[in-house]
């Protein structure tokens, strides 16, 4: 099991120059401490199950480049990037660049996108479901092909390259990892299958059991050997070493949240039950769980979770 972090909310970084030092803090302290990667969200407004629309938001691409100065081991990468905001072949571009200038260190994430309020916000065009999942089972085509190709060519319904070169090419071989995100069944999942290197799931035991079976059945029909993907999940962690504090902000912070629905997204406790649960998402299959921490908590939570848990897998 390995662990990455994800930092979905800018509210509590300061403001201004203090944004920068804040996030070369938490960056720098989730490398010394093991994590894997670190994420964040590529949306321009704040998310509803987060915060306001008008709280802080950086742009993702802008933000991980500074990070990989900051740092020197440490993947980084969106969860997940969304595919109508940029070209792909403009994205593909921008990820070569990232990887070149990170030393390697680019996890790409990407999404079909599903804030239609805020792409609206941005006079960004939002077509309908059918219609973006198409385009991102083109989109991850195209990048796959100017990361390994050169020139490179597609002929698609929605997106038409020819002769793009993309050089410098990616450091990492055959070309950086692509993290799918999205838990749909008939379509995402069998992208992943035909496309993907890892897929990023939601949900408790039983709902990422059921969602990896299905993309069993995908790699099965399009002859995938279905242990090559990486198999992720993002959750939010809630952890104290007294547990009643645990329950108590999860109770207060979820307070509207049907407790059948909290256990879709949430693992909280103490150090032991979180060890717990965690060993029950790997015994499922998860092999790369990202986690968030409580926004106003989170170098607290971060400094636990590592001690306690990150430690113990290492």
């Amino acid at each position: 099991m390995k662990f990455g972090l994800q930092h979905p909310s800018f509210t509590f970084d300061g403001e201004g120059s203090k944004t920068a030092e804040s996030l070369r803090a938490l960056v720098r302290e989730a490398e010394a401490y093991g994590f894997d990667s670190f994420w964040v969200m590529d949306h321009f407004h704040q998310i509803g199950n987060v915060g306001e629309p008008e709280e802080p938001m950086l742009e993702s691409w802008t933000t991980l480049s500074t990070l990989a100065g900051f740092t020197s081991k440490i993947r980084l990468g969106t969860l997940v990037t969304g595919n109508v905001y940029r070209h792909p072949s403009v994205l593909a571009k921008i990820g070569a660049t990232f990887d070149v200038l990170s030393k390697g260190r680019l996890f790409m994430g990407i999404g079909a996108a599903w804030n239609e309020q805020e792409s609206a916000a941005y006079g960004i065009q939002f077509p309908p479901t059918k219609e973006r999942m198409d385009r991102l089972e083109e989109a991850v085509q195209i990048i796959r092909k100017m990361w390994t190709e050169q020139p490179a060519n597609f002929n698609g319904q929605f997106y038409r390259i020819r002769g793009a070169y993309c050089n410098p090419q990616p450091i990492q071989k055959p070309h950086p990892p692509i993290l799918i995100g999205g838990s749909g069944e008939r379509r995402t999942l069998r992208i992943v299958a035909q496309y993907g290197d890892a897929c990023n799931l939601f949900g408790s035991t039983e709902t990422v059991k059921k969602k990896l079976a299905t993309l069993r059945e995908h790699c099965s029909t399009v002859g995938r050997d279905y242990d090559s993907i990486l198999k992720t999940k993002l959750g939010t962690v809630v952890i104290d070493k007294d547990r009643q504090a645990v329950e108590s902000r999860v109770a207060e912070t979820f307070k509207q949240v049907p407790e059948q629905i909290r256990r879709e997204f949430v693992i909280h406790g103490t150090p032991e039950d979180v060890r717990r649960q965690i060993e029950e998402f790997k015994r499922v299959g998860i092999e790369y769980l990202i986690v968030s921490f409580e926004p106003q908590r989170e170098l607290k939570g971060m400094d636990l979770f590592a001690d306690e848990v990150v430690s113990r897998y290492s």
